[in-house]
């Protein structure tokens, strides 16, 4: 159920690189079990935004406020270092696109997984192997191959066991960088609703960057379009997507989406 008090708040963003702008007077906020996406072309500013979003960049300009767990809203530049780190070992994941940088590649699927609960303070062997054997038969990877590396495994795998590493801890907020990129379609297809279904029965709330209008279609309740760096249109991802206001939005419909 989503809570009257945002989960986080963006105010008036700004990231310039040099002269060359990342993105301009950026602001949303999200709620808890709500899942935004963020669409455009190459080079619209999508990705400037999650690194922002995320801790990764430090903005020039604006506010990220996240209400933690005990209620207290903090501003996520004035949290100290470590604290920052904290947060994204615990209530917060990460989904690369490529997963081998979201992963260990070589130590075992389950201290992949394993390594996120030792981060949050378990100690005991029996019941970290335990938890992570049970997230790879969620992620829908076979519990033999628990001591496998993740070399061996598909790029579908992969993706799979990053997602388990990533929501073990039971995160609030999870970001996620074109989580279906690379991948065969029909390892997209089964990636996208393994992830939707996820996200529904935890109650996540995401931020997903993506290319692609039909993941963001099936993944998202809420849209955000940039181009150059800024915001172009928002809303509710069927409104905006069934029936887009601004020309730039429906030329990415109309050449991406059937009609």
């Amino acid at each position: 159920m989503i809570e009257d008090a945002p989960l986080l708040t963006v105010d008036g963003l700004t990231k310039w690189y040099g002269r060359r702008l990342g993105c301009t007077n950026i602001s949303f906020d999200l709620y808890e079990g709500e899942v935004l996406a963020i669409v455009g072309e190459s080079g619209s500013g999508k990705s400037t935004l999650l690194q922002l979003l995320s801790g990764q960049l430090q903005p020039n300009d604006g506010r990220i406020l996240y209400r933690m767990r005990d209620e207290t809203v903090a501003d996520l530049w004035h949290l100290s270092e470590p604290m920052r780190r904290l947060l994204f070992r615990t209530d917060w994941g990460y989904v690369h696109q490529d997963a081998q940088m979201g992963l260990r590649m070589g130590i075992s699927a389950g201290g992949n997984v394993g390594e996120r609960l030792m981060a949050v303070g378990w100690r005991n062997y029996g019941a970290i192997r335990d938890t992570a054997t049970d997230w790879l038969a969620r992620v829908e990877i076979d519990q033999a191959r628990i001591d496998d590396t993740p070399r061996t495994y598909s790029g579908g795998m992969r993706q799979r066991l990053q997602i388990a590493r990533n929501l073990v801890t039971a995160p609030r907020l999870v970001f996620m960088d074109e989580p279906t990129g690379g991948l065969d379609v029909s390892v997209q297809a089964r990636l996208l609703d393994l992830l939707r279904r996820l996200v529904s029965d935890l109650n996540i709330a995401a931020i997903v960057v993506t290319h692609d209008l039909a993941v963001a279609r099936l993944l998202s309740t809420r849209i955000m379009v940039m181009k150059a760096g800024e915001v172009i249109e928002a809303g509710l991802t069927d409104q905006v997507l069934d029936d887009p206001r601004e020309p730039y939005t429906q030329l990415l419909v109309s050449s991406i989406l059937p009609v």
